[in-house]
């Protein structure tokens, strides 16, 4: 059944989702080699106070947990919105990011960072490895040089072919793809196992470090992402059309390509490659929720933190004490999940 986005079930759903998040970061900072019950998780977020105990868990909740948990709901986020964008622009509720090359070029940007970096520092001289704001930098700027390119190549006369910027896409994503693959070749052991560790996904290594490095590039789109509703709404039903209804289309296309390009280049450079999340997340709540990109955007915000976050949760318990890589745990799960939407889309078209 599809739920009505009018202003009170949406914002129902709405406030459904927060406290799903709600929880479910609760449940992340509280799991782990040391257990913490959800009363003293909020216990400790205060401090700790006195209690030797909760200081201990406080340090725990403080220094590793709440970092992680914030890292991930922050990619989770990005990536969901970014699926949505661009199924939105693309009029194509199996469109994702991926499509359009910007996770090949955040993904050879950061490689380029892990593999080249401390050649670079050794090469002219300076003391110490590469600061980590340099990694969502790089990842940042590597999806934004896929978006450029991505965009001239597909405009012509001020247009802005969505055809050609798709095929273009699956081009430099088959670039990036294989100079990323000559840097493994180049690397070597330990930027080996940082490539391979970063290429399956990860939200292991989270710290606060990480977390403000990528918060100033993922919040401001999460910000801005909802005053796009209205162009999405109006490009549903054609470029012709959200014109003659007075939507700006091709600075409508700029801007979604370029919050996309900042929210996977930092999730990319944050957690490494994960997939499905900015696939599924929103093509399950168009089923929902409808085409309202006002209702769908933050929805698929959303969401798409707390499913990571879950994705999180699994990866450390499958196989603990030991840890799954979150990228192998978002396709196991997400692949069967897209291929029931899949089929449950061709019955409903044959019926």
């Amino acid at each position: 059944m599809r739920v009505s986005s009018g202003g009170g079930r949406g914002a129902l759903i709405l406030a459904a989702l927060a406290a799903l998040v709600l929880a479910v970061a609760l449940l992340s900072i509280g799991m782990g080699a040391i257990r913490i019950p959800p009363g003293r998780v909020l216990a400790a977020l205060s401090g700790g106070g006195d209690d030797p105990a909760l200081a201990r868990d406080a340090m725990v909740v403080l220094n590793i947990r709440l970092p992680r948990t914030l890292l991930g709901l922050m990619v989770g986020a990005g990536l969901a919105v970014s699926g949505a964008l661009m199924q939105g622009l693309f009029r194509n509720p199996l469109a994702d990011p991926a499509l359009v090359g910007v996770s090949a070029g955040a993904g050879l940007a950061a490689a380029c960072v892990i593999v080249l970096g401390d050649r670079l520092i050794a090469h002219v001289g300076l003391p110490g490895p590469l600061p980590y704001a340099v990694l969502p930098a790089g990842a940042f700027l590597g999806g934004l040089a896929a978006t450029l390119t991505l965009y001239a190549l597909a405009t012509r006369s001020g247009r802005t072919s969505v055809a050609t910027m798709l095929l273009a896409g699956i081009a430099l994503g088959a670039l990036g793809g294989a100079m990323t693959g000559l840097l493994v070749y180049a690397s070597d052991d330990r930027q080996l196992r940082d490539l391979t560790f970063w290429s399956l996904g990860s939200l292991g290594g989270a710290t606060w470090t990480k977390v403000s490095a990528s918060a100033p590039l993922i919040l401001p789109v999460l910000a801005a992402v909802p005053f796009l509703g209205r162009g999405l709404n109006a490009l549903v039903l054609g470029e012709a059309e959200a014109f003659h209804l007075g939507v700006p289309v091709e600075r409508l296309k700029r801007v979604c390509i370029v919050l996309v390009a900042v929210a996977v280049g930092a999730g990319v450079a944050a957690a490494g490659v994960i997939g499905f999340v900015g696939l599924v997340v929103p093509h399950a709540l168009r089923l929902v929720v409808g085409p309202e990109h006002r209702l769908l955007l933050p929805a698929s915000a959303l969401l798409g933190g707390a499913l990571l976050v879950l994705a999180d949760i699994a990866a450390r318990l499958v196989a603990a004490p030991a840890e799954l890589p979150i990228g192998i745990v978002t396709a196991l799960v997400g692949a069967p999940v897209f291929l029931w939407l899949l089929l449950g889309r061709a019955r409903l078209a044959d019926a």
